[in-house]
């Protein structure tokens, strides 16, 4: 019940913000919107507000919609006048198929964008009132015959940046290495504090726990870092650094995702570390247990990871319409109706086929 409780809250804040993304721009550009719900199924309870939106929750919380005064799937050319000729001059200013295509570019995009701006602040809020952990990234042993020994990783050592990417804190050690999309990493490290080394280790593949308890592959190199006076400082941040290092987390998660999916479609990594309700519900409860912290931290991953998802280019996503509307800038006209029907049933099923696959990997995980 815990899991179930934690997840509800996680997502139902998640949706909603990207709902509201979405409501936000329509009202400013004149859009009518006629539902704002969370959720689908059947109407839990629900209130209109004075300009008419029926705001409700829904007994399926695996989403939500802002449904658009006289929105329907429209097509054709001639099922838009059809729709059109049905309203009086004073409806037709609220149709979302009448505005310009840069008012309903934004108002798509304005839902995943709220995502990553919705993870932004929670890590800014962290950053500000918790602190950041900055500790120095210095090797504390280096185990025999391990990648790292062989490669000429020493003690002392201080890892400087991996993959080209910064290091500033000894917590990001493993969280770089394992997001790797490389077979061999590329590690520059300072020895003796002013002689720098790049080296490239291909890390052990080995089965193991992450600090959850849920199995997983783990890579790793061999090396043990201990930072100063074995305990993480975490030091408040002014405002422009932690709004710096807030965007920089959300910017590295997301190219992080982006370069695991990259390696999934041509058929290489883990797909076993996919996953979908089942195992974000399962993570959300038990991360709940460790105190507000850590759940605002994974309400942020998930919110990024639902702004991205929804900017891919399939049909039924918020990226699918946005592709349609830069065919429609290119060509000066909306696709044919042929064209977009083949569209959607080409997203219907690689939506399907998306969660039969990761309900799959959740249910043989648990």
């Amino acid at each position: 019940m815990n899991y179930l409780l934690s997840f509800i809250l996680l997502i139902t804040i998640v949706v909603f913000i990207h709902e509201y993304g979405h409501y936000y721009f329509a009202k400013k550009y004149g859009v009518g919107v006629t539902d704002f719900s969370i959720g689908f199924g059947k109407e839990i309870f629900g209130w209109n507000d004075k300009s008419g939106t029926r705001w409700k929750i829904c007994w399926i919380p695996l989403g939500g919609y802002v449904k658009f005064f006289g929105d329907r799937n429209v097509f054709s050319q001639a099922e838009q006048q059809e729709l059109i000729n049905n309203y009086n001059e004073e409806d037709r200013k609220k149709l979302f198929i009448l505005k310009p295509l840069y008012q309903r570019s934004i108002i798509v995009a304005a839902g995943p964008f709220a995502n990553f701006i919705l993870a932004i602040f929670i890590f800014f809020m962290i950053n500000l009132f918790v602190g950041k952990d900055l500790s120095p990234a210095i090797i504390n042993e280096v185990l025999e015959d391990s990648p790292a020994f062989d490669a000429g990783m020493k003690k002392n050592d201080k890892i400087i940046s991996i993959d080209n990417k910064k290091v500033e804190s000894i917590l990001e050690i493993s969280t770089f290495i394992n997001t790797s999309t490389s077979e061999l990493i590329t590690f520059k490290i300072l020895r003796n504090q002013d002689e720098e080394i790049i080296l490239k280790i291909k890390p052990d593949i080995v089965p193991g726990k992450d600090s959850l308890g849920n199995s997983i592959d783990k890579k790793m190199i061999g090396i043990k870092l201990v930072p100063p006076n074995n305990s993480f400082e975490r030091e408040r941040l002014g405002l422009s650094m932690a709004f710096y290092y807030s965007v920089k987390e959300v910017w590295f998660v997301t190219t992080s995702s982006l370069r695991y999916l990259g390696k999934k479609v041509i058929g290489e990594g883990d797909f076993s570390q996919l996953g979908g309700p089942i195992k974000i519900a399962k993570i959300t409860g038990q991360v709940s247990k460790y105190g507000i912290i850590p759940f605002l931290s994974i309400m942020a991953y998930i919110s990024i990871s639902l702004g991205l998802i929804n900017l891919f280019p399939i049909p039924m996503l918020d990226g699918g319409h946005l592709m349609f509307y830069f065919f429609e800038k290119m060509l000066g006209r909306p696709l044919s109706q042929k064209t977009q029907e083949f569209f959607f049933r080409i997203g219907i099923f690689l939506l399907f086929s998306l969660m039969f696959f990761v309900t799959f990997n959740d249910l043989r995980t648990l």
